[in-house]
Formats: structure tokens, C-alpha cells, sequence
């Protein structure tokens, strides 16, 4: 079996399991956010009754992150519901944007989008904040009311994306009916070329199998490339399976997960047992190619969709309005260093919007020094607008006044990972797909860059 049928197996409590086959199978943890959250607890509440309980109150973990920093009522609204919910279920892990369980959430717009307006339990962006706040194992099942739940199979875990419908059964039974996927592999030899990144690497896949190329498959990312690539860059790449319309994405377990998984686990006191699953001598895949990491070069995804691809190098003519990095995809602590290794002593030439993923990225990037400056007084000074407002922000549009949100037609070089028109605003905006080399190179000249320009 592949590691996707062999976790599903388990999780099912069966010997064996075969692509197409419906299985229940046993939830490890459920996750739900702010947009989806509400609707979730509805449907739970109206299928299980208005005092039902749900079924595992230490499993079910809930982080507002996407509508957050925005003067939008209904929104701000929405994390109230979510307060309310968690106290009435007694759920262990919820990461308010607020100390006060019992208060109200508002933003004040007089203190600016740039300046931390969250409480010390906020955790940010849900998909980077789960593994940092030790909630991906390898082995286990992980549901999500959002599509890049698929994030997680970085850990060795099967992650996806389920809607309100599904999260309300799973709030009640812990448990859901899957369709076993079939098997895409994509093995990795080599490792990343001078001025590539993770990000370029699954935009080359998604560009060779299309942005629907692995509608409800699993995409297997193996081969002794993998060797190289940090949880950083597999976080990455599995994040973006369902950019090519993949179930799930997932990696094999080896000594990089479990450092990263432990650690995360200690540090937060999270459940720290886990039952990695390792691949099979006989796997059956439905697809199966291998890719040559050290032939890759900066790439970018054009507008309409993440199959789109190109090189950065064959796009120079395209002119740019705006760059941004921040998101999930792109917000991480790494994203950032990577950018910044390219603005710094320079200045941007458009404007230029940087989100961090959770306030640990923020920190992280205020304490690095170099050569006596943190990081991000010299992105600031590179003329970023750097928000300590870790969240979703303009990635998913969102309300008008979400930081960074494309409120008319330009074109904008993104390090997040969607860019189907409106995805960041405006529906006649163009969204360009780009690692953090590529955003910053393109974010100093105008218009889209070959990276490796900037770096020596």
C-alpha cells in the first residue's frame, strides 16, 4: 500500500484498503477557524441537538485567523461565536485573538493595520499554527474546514480539507466516510539549485500535471530528494496539493519530522505518541515520475490559475503594481529570511505588503540580527509594509480593509499559493505565483525577476 492507504487503513481499522473503496474512518484531531467555524457549529448543533457535546473535546482544535484584523462586524462577530463554543463545550485548544474569555472581539482601526492588536493565546495562520503548536503527529488523520488543511501531510499524516456539512458530523461521531484516493507519486532526486526554493519546485509539478491534474488523488512526495528539503519547504509543498486538486498530500517519515514533531510537541505539552507510516517495497501508484530538483529554475504561476506556469526569466516583460509575502504558503519564518536576503541595503520599487504566518514569525523576525539590525528593521527599511498582525490578511481577499487586499485592477507577485481571479480582491486583478526570491527581486525592479540577479 501507499502511505496514504496504509494511514487510511489504520485509521479505519482494517488490514488493507484499495483506492475507490468508502471507508469510515476515526478522526485525530478536527481544526476550524473563523470563517468556517460558525457554519460548522451549526450544522452540529441542528444534526446532534443544541446541547450535544461533541465528541472529543481534547481533538477538536479551533484558531481564528482569517477575517481577523478588519472593522468588518460580521466577522469580528464570528470569533465571538467561536468563544462562546469553546466555553460551552469546555474545548481544550482554542487560540483566541483576545486574553478575556468572556469579552467581545473588535478591531480598533485608530491603532493602524502595523502594530499587534491580539492577545498572548493568538497563534496565527491555522495551517502553520497547527504543527507549531504541536498538533500534526505523523500517522494520524487530521480533518480541516479548509482546503490547505492538506499542509499537514508534511508530517506524515493524512490531511485534508472538509466542509461545514462533514466538520459538523466529525464534531459528533469523530468519525467520517473517505473515498480511498488513488496514488500520485512524485519523486525527488537531487536538491534545490542556486536561487529555487520549495515553492518553485511544486509550482513546476502543478505546471506539469495541470491545476486539476490530481483531482481527488493523493500526491506523494518521496526519492532521495527529499533528504534536503527542511519541514519548511515540505510544509510548502504539501500545502499547494490541492492547488493541482489533490485529496491530500503527504511525505515520508524520517528524522527531520521527528525532530520537528518533537520539539513542537514538548515545547506546548501537546499529546507527544505517534505511529509514523512508512512506505512499502510493492506501493501501486496511479501516476509515477520522477523530477530532477537540480534542473529547476525560478518559476512563477501566471494568472488565472496555479497550473499556469513559467519561468521567471521568460517574464520580465510583465510589470508589477504589487508584492506580497505572507500566508501559510509563505509567511514563515524561512520566507521571510529569503526575502530579506535579497531587499537588504535596497529599496523596493512598488508597493510591498509582508505578513507573517503567527506572532512566533513576528518575533522571530524582530530578534534576528544581522549585522546589527534585526531582520525586520531591515525589511522595513527596504520599504516593506511589515504587519505585526500575523493572519490570513489579503491571501483570501477578504473585507475592504484587510491589510494588503487588491481593492482595484493591478497585477501582483504573491508568495501565497491561489490565484484565481478575485482570490486577493479585485476580480480583475492578475495574481502571479512566485517564491520569496522571486517576489523579492521582482519587488525591487517593477516588474517579474529572475531572482538569481540579486544573489551572489
Amino acid at each position: 500500500m501507499t502511505l496514504t492507504e496504509k494511514l487510511l487503513a489504520r485509521a479505519s481499522g482494517k488490514a488493507r484498503v484499495v483506492p475507490g473503496e468508502n471507508i469510515w474512518v476515526q478522526t485525530d484531531v478536527l481544526m476550524t477557524h473563523d470563517v468556517c467555524g460558525p457554519g460548522t457549529i451549526g450544522v452540529f448543533k441542528r444534526e446532534f441537538g443544541q446541547n450535544a457535546k461533541v465528541w472529543d473535546r481534547e481533538r477538536v482544535v479551533i484558531i481564528p485567523d482569517h477575517y481577523i484584523f478588519t472593522t468588518d462586524s460580521k466577522s469580528n462577530r464570528n470569533v465571538d461565536i467561536l468563544r462562546a463554543f469553546v466555553k460551552e463545550q469546555g474545548i481544550k485548544y482554542f487560540y483566541d485573538v483576545i486574553e478575556d474569555e468572556n469579552g467581545s472581539w473588535h478591531f480598533d482601526e485608530t491603532k493602524g493595520q502595523l502594530k499587534r492588536q491580539y492577545g498572548s493565546h493568538y497563534a496565527g495562520v491555522c495551517h502553520t499554527a497547527l504543527p507549531a503548536k504541536g498538533h500534526t503527529r505523523p500517522g494520524e488523520v487530521l480533518f480541516g474546514t479548509d482546503s490547505h488543511t492538506c499542509m499537514a501531510g508534511a508530517f506524515n499524516q493524512f490531511a485534508t480539507g472538509i466542509g461545514n456539512t462533514d466538520a459538523g458530523f466529525v464534531l459528533g461521531t469523530g468519525k467520517l466516510l473517505i473515498k480511498v484516493p488513488e496514488t500520485m507519486r512524485f519523486r525527488f532526486e537531487g536538491a534545490l539549485p542556486f536561487g529555487t526554493m520549495a515553492k518553485d519546485l511544486i509550482l513546476h509539478v502543478i505546471g506539469d500535471i495541470g491545476f486539476d491534474g490530481a483531482t481527488y488523488r493523493a500526491m506523494q512526495f518521496d526519492g532521495p530528494g527529499v533528504k534536503s528539503l527542511n519541514m519548511d519547504d515540505r510544509m510548502t509543498i504539501a500545502n499547494m496539493a490541492i492547488e493541482a486538486g489533490g485529496k491530500n498530500g503527504i511525505f515520508p517519515f524520517d528524522e527531520v519530522t521527528k525532530a520537528y514533531v518533537d520539539e513542537r510537541t514538548r515545547v506546548n505539552g501537546t499529546r507527544s505518541t505517534y505511529q509514523p507510516v512508512e512506505e512499502d517495497k510493492d506501493q501501486k501508484f496511479f501516476y509515477d515520475k520522477t523530477f530532477h530538483l537540480s534542473k529547476l529554475e525560478p518559476t512563477i504561476a501566471k494568472h488565472p490559475d496555479p497550473g499556469q506556469r513559467a519561468l521567471a526569466r521568460e517574464c520580465t516583460d510583465i510589470m508589477l503594481d504589487r508584492a506580497y509575502i505572507g500566508s501559510c504558503t509563505g509567511g514563515k519564518t524561512s520566507d521571510f529570511l529569503a526575502f530579506a536576503q535579497i531587499v537588504q541595503g535596497k529599496r523596493v520599487k512598488i508597493d510591498t505588503f509582508g505578513v507573517p504566518a503567527t506572532p512566533d514569525v513576528v518575533r522571530e523576525l524582530q530578534s534576528t540580527q544581522w549585522n546589527g539590525k534585526s531582520v525586520w528593521v531591515i525589511l522595513e527599511s527596504a520599504g516593506v509594509q511589515m504587519t505585526e498582525n500575523a493572519s490570513c490578511a489579503a491571501c483570501l481577499g477578504g473585507p475592504q480593509d484587510s491589510f494588503g487586499r487588491l481593492n482595484r485592477p493591478m497585477n501582483c507577485i504573491t508568495a501565497t499559493n491561489r490565484n484565481f481571479p478575485g482570490r486577493m480582491g479585485h476580480k480583475e486583478s492578475k495574481v502571479f505565483l512566485a517564491s520569496p526570491y522571486t517576489v523579492a527581486a521582482s519587488a525591487l525592479t517593477g516588474h517579474i525577476t529572475d531572482p538569481r540577479e540579486f544573489l551572489s
